[in-house]
């Protein structure tokens, strides 16, 4: 995490800055990484952190448990 001292530091010499041509280059730099942060932040998905939790014969277990009783036609539901 940053320190506070730190963010206070920073802020300290952009206010010493006297260039606009430096100041928009700092604020184009944290322009594209706020934009780069939401684009990530969109793409990933809610279920993205439970990702390759589940072993390999965990995963077939759930595979053929979805493959009976899922994918399972019954005629008499249709009636």
């Amino acid at each position: 995490m940053i320190s506070e001292a730190r963010k206070l530091h920073l802020i300290e010499e952009v206010l010493k800055i006297k260039s606009d041509k430096l100041l928009q280059d700092i604020e184009t730099l944290i322009n594209k990484t706020k934009s780069k942060e939401k684009k990530q932040s969109r793409t990933s998905s809610a279920f993205q952190e439970f990702s390759g939790i589940w072993t390999e014969d965990e995963a077939d277990e759930i595979a053929r448990v979805i493959e009976e009783s899922c994918e399972a036609i019954n005629p008499d539901d249709w009636k």
